[in-house]
């Protein structure tokens, strides 16, 4: 009989598990930034699933794959090294915890602001220990990735007549943007592959989630683990494509656009024996910005789903709140008032 050593269930005790599944989503729906129709293919994945990846997109690889090495690198530091740079309050290097409620994954990260005073050719690296090389990376990286999604929120304002196609994209291109992002490594981890047999479950990453802002978009190596919910509340695999970036719609769109778009439950599980890294930017409005239902989008004596708040309203809300609750909920009128 084969039984896990102490230290590993040490390691292991605050990390939740969770039944594996073999599902491979195989309907991802994949949008060409070049195609003529892509605004009609990105509001129907909105629609649909409230997620899609791009391709054509326009970032070199050869950009990526510098910005992933110098990301590795430093997660291979020491820890004590890394140390130095958090913790996260709320930027910096985080390990295993996440957020200020408890939450634990299989992870470890850095949480960068995108803020103008802090992206900027002359500003110094925000966080302690980050390498100029890293921060010019991450510096370009986000400004081609917040075109980018500039770019997709354009071709929504526009294919959902929203009265200025600008209408979501100015949100994210205000100086006052709160927008950051994020570098996530998923350090292998044989011990799960244990576990698994053992128990018959998978240890978590990251857990599940949706994202409170507008719009998210992540690219990855070529490391599985990344898993969404469908509406039936399946949850299926995403397969790995380094080459490609995926769109999450966030809960503030979903609002915006009372409840046709949806977004997008998701979570991350620890791979036994290759690393995951991800990259993640978080596109968010203006904290003084009002997140309510658009009356473009709504037909002739519709109601609002949602109750009228403030990004900093919602922002404040989501923090205080576990990684797995529904953050929305409190701001649904069906359930509150």
């Amino acid at each position: 009989m084969v039984v896990l050593s102490q230290p590993i269930l040490d390691n292991l005790a605050q990390i939740k598990t969770c039944k594996p599944t073999s599902n491979i989503f195989t309907g991802i729906p994949i949008v060409d930034l070049s195609d003529t129709n892509a605004k009609k293919h990105i509001v129907k994945a909105c629609q649909d699933f409230g997620f899609f990846k791009v391709i054509n997109h326009g970032v070199s690889m050869e950009f990526l794959t510098r910005l992933e090495t110098e990301a590795v690198k430093f997660f291979k530091s020491p820890q004590q090294e890394k140390e130095k740079s958090g913790p996260p309050n709320p930027f910096g290097y985080g390990n295993k915890n996440i957020g200020p409620n408890g939450d634990v994954g299989w992870v470890e990260y850095l949480l960068f602001s995108t803020n103008p005073e802090f992206l900027s050719n002359n500003a110094r690296p925000e966080i302690p220990g980050i390498s100029e090389t890293l921060w010019g990376l991450v510096n370009e990286y986000v400004c081609l990735v917040r075109n980018m999604a500039c770019e997709v929120l354009e071709m929504i304002g526009d294919e959902l007549k929203i009265g200025g196609k600008d209408k979501l994209s100015k949100m994210i291109r205000d100086e006052k943007s709160d927008s950051c992002f994020r570098l996530n490594h998923y350090p292998a981890c044989p011990s799960s592959e244990l576990l698994q047999a053992l128990s018959g479950r998978s240890l978590i990453g990251f857990g599940e989630h949706t994202d409170p802002q507008l719009i998210s978009v992540l690219r990855s190596n070529n490391t599985s683990g990344l898993q969404i919910c469908l509406r039936d509340g399946t949850w299926v695999s995403v397969p790995p494509d380094h080459t490609t970036f995926f769109f999450n719609v966030g809960d503030s769109l979903q609002v915006m656009t009372n409840g046709r778009f949806r977004s997008v439950k998701h979570r991350v599980l620890a791979d036994s024996l290759k690393p995951r890294v991800s990259m993640i930017y978080f596109g968010g409005p203006p904290l003084s910005e009002k997140i309510t239902p658009l009356s473009s989008v709504m037909e002739e004596g519709e109601e609002s789903l949602y109750k009228e708040f403030t990004w900093c309203e919602y922002k404040k809300s989501a923090y205080k709140t576990r990684l797995g609750d529904n953050r929305l909920g409190l701001f649904e009128k069906s359930t509150n008032q």
